[in-house]
């Protein structure tokens, strides 16, 4: 297996989305009045460590919400740490934090928001008419569904008191300026933790739509909120927003083009499929593997040898009670479907280090890894039906550990056929 090949453009494409390259390039205009920073996401920590160092004027108050263990130190602004995926009352209570920092600005003020994926769950604040536990157990039944993310995050929109621009909204009349890490396929900024300071373009009736297609069981409140028109999201014309701006600074794109170049010193020709790829995680894998076996095979669409590099983010309907994230349930299906298949290898990984609620950020395989899970004891068809990659890779040492890498563009994904 090519593993440490597989590792290096990993952290390649891990290193090109780091805040530290992209925040001095993208600071806002400084204000006349105070500058206020707040942020939320897996990648928010280090994005307000790369901004202090890089303004070079005061920064008034700072706070700033990111996951357990992904805090690292500033100097002027706050970090607080809160629950992923499924939030606590740290990041209500943080959330509650936020909405009263910017409360009371000027015209003459800058609100500075670094947001990064992740922040949805970060920033947890009910809509009047729910409850904490009623955000809670929406949370779990989104996870759970299968549903995209840009879906998950439209519906959470319409439930809640913080997010679709509502944070932006409350900071009027301040300027707000929005530096974004995105890990949403297609780089919606709206949708890049439910967008606190940039409204949707979504509607109340297209959520509802939504809910019904993927047949959440939300909870009562919840489903009589959607049924309403009560707690209405600002749009996107609303003057409040008029003056304020909004630009990624680091996405997947940029992060499959950093592994390309970083494939092509090896004499291998990478070939970017998508940074936008989404689907279930199972079904996304079983395209993987024909494009992998068509090249090994017949040598198209792209002759071997050849890194095939892709981006976006799967899901998983949760059938089982096992233990993986996304990118671990793609790789155990790909590695069943190319079992005894020889030149192929592949790495998917979540590039903020942690796969679903697990402790690694993916996993390896190649043709033998399924005849090895059965030899260490695991059927891996069974692992798969039961959600439980994490534990089949563990069996092999085929999972791949990082800790957090203070940065969020999603899944990567590089297969090499040779």
């Amino acid at each position: 297996m090519d593993r440490e090949l597989l590792e290096r453009l990993y952290h390649r494409a891990v290193d090109a989305a780091q805040p530290r390259h992209a925040i001095a390039a993208n600071l806002p205009e400084p204000p006349r009045g105070r500058t206020i920073v707040i942020g939320a996401g897996k990648a928010s920590a280090q994005m307000a460590q790369a901004f202090e160092q890089a303004w070079p004027h005061p920064i008034d108050k700072g706070l700033v919400v990111t996951r357990y263990g992904y805090a690292v130190a500033c100097e002027r602004i706050e970090i607080v740490e809160a629950a992923h995926p499924v939030p606590d009352i740290a990041g209500y209570l943080a959330a509650r934090r936020l909405l009263e920092t910017v409360s009371g600005l000027s015209h003459d003020d800058l609100v500075v928001a670094l947001i990064s994926g992740g922040g949805s769950a970060l920033l947890p604040q009910p809509a009047q008419g729910l409850s904490f536990e009623d955000e809670q157990e929406v949370n779990q039944v989104l996870l759970a569904s299968g549903a995209p993310i840009g879906v998950m995050n439209v519906i959470r929109n319409e439930l809640s008191a913080i997010k679709g621009g509502r944070l932006a909204a409350v900071a009027s009349p301040a300027r707000v300026a929005t530096l974004i890490v995105s890990d949403i396929p297609g780089d919606d900024p709206s949708l890049v933790a439910s967008g606190p300071t940039v409204p949707m373009a979504s509607s109340r009736a297209e959520a509802r739509h939504l809910a019904a297609l993927y047949r959440l069981k939300l909870p009562e409140p919840a489903e009589d909120l959607l049924a309403s028109d009560q707690n209405l999201a600002p749009t996107p014309a609303d003057p409040r927003f008029s003056h304020n701006s909004v630009r990624i600074i680091a996405s997947a794109a940029l992060s499959l083009d950093a592994a390309a170049a970083e494939a092509g010193n090896t004499g291998l020709t990478p070939h970017i499929l998508s940074d936008a790829i989404e689907g279930e995680a199972r079904d996304v894998a079983g395209v993987h593997v024909a494009l992998a076996r068509e090249i090994r095979s017949r040598n198209r669409p792209f002759e071997k040898p050849t890194i095939l590099l892709s981006g976006g983010e799967t899901t998983v309907t949760i059938r089982g009670d096992g233990r993986g994230g996304r990118n671990a349930e793609f790789l155990l299906a790909f590695a069943l479907a190319i079992e005894g298949q020889e030149g192929i290898s592949a790495l998917a990984a979540d590039t903020d280090g942690i796969d679903g609620a697990g402790d690694n950020a993916g996993a390896f395989c190649d043709g033998t890894t399924a005849a090895r899970m059965r030899s260490a004891g695991i059927d891996p068809r069974a692992a798969l039906a039961n959600n439980d990659a994490y534990n089949a890779f563990r069996a092999v040492a085929g999972l791949f550990i990082t800790g957090p890498t203070g940065t969020n563009v999603n899944d990567f994904r590089a297969i090499i056929i040779r």
